[in-house]
């Protein structure tokens, strides 16, 4: 297997590399943080990947953790995709990797992997990083850099690990490049591809990225129309009463960026309703673990992403898993990760000043220390549409935290001239959810998903994925 791997690399670096100067190609900046084989993971079919440390800030020993996925088939052909998830404060590599996408998903109770049938790297060359530093992996060796992260410094060392990135695997520095991602990284994807839009325009001082464009799932993309929709969504699926619904539209101006108390207070009951339920799939069993399991406690209750303005502090209880779903999915990511054997494979946790840590989901200091400045990112929007960029933006219409209901008011907010009117796409002969496409925006509905899309309908995002990078329209009819 691993004469196999080692041949298929060589061919690899030599199909793809013809176009680089020779004396740019250093096959051991790549090749020293292949992953032979990981715990637990099936033997067929072979997997081709890469992870260790990028650093973004050397002054301040600051290094970004990725973990990388060839595509499956003609890696020398297939555009590079960059996933981040959100939180602020959770893993790519702890949900978009083993829960969602990657090619190599995490089992029940952490005890080793097994093979994704709709990774997406079979339609992309795949890369997770963990970001902001403090995530996951990820680290610094200057502790007051916790202290500093907000949207701009987190899109500044995500540009640095691109780029950097970029320099040990020189084979992807001209392939098509598009970012994906969901929840806050709402904000982080548009942000970054701001900075590479911006930067491509200046060769003289910046290396040029073969950026096309991004999509965002689930995205926070302005604080008014995100909480306004969640509100709506809470009392349009019989979460809320009609008295809460009436209470908040009157104290909540949504519109400020602080609430007023009176508006903490309303706002804090209706989370409290979703309480009993998985915020991230108001359809879905919850996940209550007990409550005196050190993974538990860790965990951002009933989910991977933060409330923002508002916390759940509702203690976490034991209960069955249902057949045909289950939950609990971070828990099993924590256990796996927190394996010595596991970290020794994936080269982690092998350059911090201070190794004596628990790797968890998500990090729960950031999400209350971090700084939420950016109240909107459509601006950002706006300007990326004019400069012709490939845009579009997905839902899983069973998420109560950031629910469609939001997502299209902000895409409205754009203004932009219709394209195609709202319909149905299909697949498997049923409908997969609604599309509708704008001048420079195209935006998808996914039916009976939540958050994280890819989790709950993992066949219909392959499909979304892969009309998304090919330009093969999403089925309409039967």
């Amino acid at each position: 297997m691993n004469l196999f791997l080692c041949l298929r690399s060589l061919c690899f670096f030599l199909l793809t590399t013809s176009f680089i100067k020779a004396s740019e190609i250093n096959v051991e900046n790549y090749e020293s943080d292949r992953i032979i084989h990981l715990p637990g993971q099936p033997s067929n079919p072979s997997v081709s990947q890469f992870s260790g440390y990028v650093t973004v800030n050397e002054a301040h020993g600051r290094a970004l953790f990725y973990w990388f996925f060839e595509a499956q088939s003609e890696p020398s052909k297939k555009p590079l995709l960059l996933w981040l998830n959100g939180g602020p404060g959770c893993s790519s590599i702890g949900y978009g990797a083993v829960v969602e996408i990657g090619p190599l998903l995490v089992n029940k109770n952490g005890e080793g992997l097994h093979f994704n049938n709709y990774s997406w790297n079979q339609e992309a060359n795949l890369l997770f990083v963990e970001s902001p530093v403090g995530v996951g992996f990820s680290y610094t060796n200057t502790s007051s850099d916790l202290t500093k992260l907000e949207d701009n410094f987190v899109a500044e060392d995500a540009y640095n690990f691109l780029v950097n990135w970029l320099q040990r695997f020189p084979q992807f520095k001209s392939r098509d490049f598009y970012i994906a991602g969901e929840s806050y990284a709402g904000h982080y994807i548009p942000q970054l591809a701001e900075l590479v839009f911006d930067r491509n325009k200046d060769r003289s001082k910046y290396p040029f990225i073969n950026f096309k464009g991004f999509i965002a799932g689930n995205p926070e993309t302005e604080d008014y129309y995100d909480y306004k929709g969640l509100l709506e969504y809470a009392w349009s699926h019989a979460v809320i009463s009609d008295q809460q619904y009436d209470k908040a539209k009157q104290v909540c101006d949504f519109k400020q960026f602080n609430w007023s108390n009176e508006c903490n207070q309303v706002m804090n009951e209706v989370f409290q309703d979703y309480s009993e339920i998985d915020i991230y799939n108001i359809y879905a069993p919850a996940c209550h673990l007990n409550s005196t399991s050190s993974m538990a406690n860790d965990i951002n209750s009933n989910g991977p992403e933060s409330l923002t303005k508002v916390r759940n502090d509702y203690r976490i209880k034991r209960m069955r898993i249902f057949g045909g779903y289950d939950p609990c999915y971070s828990t099993y990511a924590q256990e796996y990760f927190n394996r010595l054997d596991v970290q020794s494979s994936l080269h982690a946790n092998t350059k911090r000043a201070n190794t004596k840590f628990t790797w968890n989901v998500c990090n729960n200091s950031i999400l209350r220390t971090y700084n939420f400045s950016v109240f909107s990112v459509l601006p950002i929007y706006t300007k990326l549409i004019k400069g012709g960029l490939q845009i579009w933006i997905f839902s899983g219409d069973a998420d109560g935290r950031v629910p469609v209901i939001g997502t299209r008011y902000c895409v409205e907010a754009l203004g932009l001239p219709l394209k195609s009117s709202w319909r149905s796409w299909y697949h498997d002969d049923q409908v997969g959810g609604r599309i509708v496409e704008y001048e420079g925006v195209t935006y998808v509905t996914v039916r009976g998903a939540g958050h994280l899309v890819a989790l709950n309908k993992p066949s219909e995002a392959l499909s979304l994925i892969h009309s998304f990078l090919t330009g093969d329209h999403l089925p309409t009819r039967r």
